[in-house]
């Protein structure tokens, strides 16, 4: 089901009811950009440590925006029935623009291709995207809310408000006390900004909103006070309806955080940076308070790129490229628990994924999310068991998920993935390699990438003037090279030893040597007196 500004706040309960009602949560999330365009030597590499990936992908999380997200609730359908049933809803989502705030955020041109090769809706997404904030704008927004401190946010908002306020000037002068006029076709948060400046502007008007537009009442001073001051259940303008509606999507992550339901995503490590940004509070400059708001918010992650990473090799299955191609691996006859594997059933209203795929669309690729981590827990019990009991409930696949729980992928840093709830664990990477050159004078990074690109890809970084590092994802790769090199005269290629190649090493050791050898020349030369 998709959801945009229009009916978010009524569909809030039975989202709510879902969550509660729900054994864990898959998500996706699709952005305008992915990566920001870094200058020559600041890109991630295999090279950086966790902290260092974290600093720089921080960038292109501040740069660009969410655009959609994918939440499918999966709910087992009774203790002695291995089914499950998934609600799956689609939220177009576009950053609040009220008062002052108004965000920049970038596209990326090839992102953009790539949802659009998929079908993604940028209407919806620019014309009736669900509205949100993290916990610091809210703060600011409240502020002003409360001191009367309103700014109209651009320079087409102020030519409109202007047109507006001398229409109901004008009308003012000849409207007698109890008057009504309407302001047409203003609806929204545009709405909320009219009433506001008019109640600031004018002292003798009160305004109601009405579902074509905004209702001007002429009313004396006296009664005004007494509206302000009086309940305030039904005025439009009151602080609490302002806040709900321009919080937005943000009260529904807050739902999340409460319920604390596990949370399953594929390579979810830019959802959850994304997450953090976005709905929560500015990323931290630390990547160790980073885990440890990340695990407070989502005490349970599971990242099934992690889990069928680790064992797709031990089971022999065919590679698979994305998250649509392990689903669809797990439903083949090569997974021998197809049979007994959980049923899923879609839930009416995203009755559309029964039979046609959409990959890349949030909601389905939450729903594909989900579909793995059942099949794959189920797959891992029946190994750990050698026979599964017929009806497994969803806590057993849970303790069996237990080693890969808090672990999410890492793609382009020096270890394989991150530990949110404790240290990260050390690189499980292939070995890295040094280069020595001869005869290449002005060699530089750029220059040895190139000379191994058509063998395999490698990071590559400078070590010495003439020495350089060389880092893979795949070990295949560094004995293609070690075997490929082994007797080229001026590329020298051998496996990194920090104690042999260190130079802060080499550089103690001939201290250490010259030290020895002056002390031992000293002791010779100066001998014995006993001996004279």
């Amino acid at each position: 089901m998709e959801l945009g500004a229009d009916g978010f706040e009524q569909k809030l309960p039975l989202l709510e009811e879902l969550i509660l009602g729900s054994d864990f949560l898959g998500l996706d999330i699709e952005f305008t950009g992915l990566r920001s365009i870094f200058p020559k030597g600041q890109q991630t590499s295999l090279f950086d440590s966790p902290a260092e990936w974290y600093l720089k992908t921080k960038q292109s999380i501040q740069q660009f925006t969410v655009c959609q997200i994918g939440l499918s609730m999966f709910s087992s359908m009774g203790r002695k029935s291995n089914k499950y049933i998934a609600h799956s809803y689609n939220f177009f989502l576009f950053p609040t623009t009220l008062g002052i705030m108004d965000s920049e955020f970038s596209f990326q041109a090839s992102s953009i291709l790539f949802l659009n090769q998929y079908g993604f809706d940028y209407n919806k997404f620019l014309k009736n995207g669900i509205p949100y904030m993290n916990e610091e704008q809210e703060k600011k927004i409240k502020q002003d809310l409360l001191t009367g401190n309103w700014k109209v946010r651009s320079t087409l908002d102020k030519d409109q408000m202007k047109v507006v306020i001398d229409e109901v000037t004008r009308w003012l002068e000849m409207a007698q006390e109890g008057d009504w006029m309407t302001l047409p076709d203003i609806t929204g948060f545009q709405a909320f900004e009219v009433q506001l400046v008019l109640r600031q502007a004018l002292p003798t008007v009160w305004t109601l909103m009405k579902d074509r537009g905004v209702l001007v009442k002429k009313v004396s001073r006296q009664y005004r006070w007494c509206l302000e001051n009086s309940s305030r259940d039904h005025d439009d303008c009151r602080r609490e309806k302002i806040l709900l509606s321009a919080r937005g999507f943000a009260v529904f992550f807050q739902m999340l955080v409460k319920a604390k339901k596990p949370l399953v995503g594929h390579n979810m490590m830019m959802d959850l940076l994304h997450l953090h940004e976005k709905f929560y509070r500015p990323l931290p400059e630390s990547y160790e308070q980073f885990k440890l708001n990340i695990h407070s918010l989502f005490p349970v992650l599971i990242d099934t790129k992690n889990v069928t990473k680790e064992i797709w090799k031990e089971l022999s299955f065919p590679r698979a490229s994305n998250l649509l191609e392990v689903y669809e691996v797990l439903n083949s006859d090569l997974n021998p628990t197809k049979n007994s594997c959980p049923v899923i059933i879609h839930a009416s209203e995203c009755i559309k994924y029964v039979e046609t795929k959409y990959p890349h669309e949030a909601a389905y690729d939450a729903f594909l999310c989900g579909s793995v981590l059942l099949k794959v827990a189920h797959l891992l019990l029946y190994r750990s068991t050698g026979g599964i009991k017929l009806e497994p409930t969803f806590p057993q696949y849970l303790d069996v998920l237990g080693p890969y729980v808090n672990q999410v992928n890492l793609i382009r840093a020096c270890i394989s993935k991150i530990n949110f709830s404790g240290p990260d664990s050390p690189s499980s990477r292939p070995p890295t390699l040094i280069l020595k050159v001869k005869r290449w004078p002005g060699v530089d990074e750029e220059q040895i990438y190139y000379e191994f690109k058509d063998l395999c890809k490698f990071d590559v970084r400078r070590f010495t003037r003439n020495q350089f590092l060389l880092m893979t994802n795949k070990f295949k790769d560094v004995r293609i090279v070690l075997q490929e090199y082994r007797y080229h005269p001026d590329l020298q290629v051998t496996l990194y030893r920090y104690w042999r190649h260190s130079p802060n090493i080499n550089c103690i050791l001939q201290i250490s040597g010259i030290v020895t050898a002056w002390a031992f020349l000293a002791f010779i030369l100066g001998g014995s007196p006993s001996n004279v």
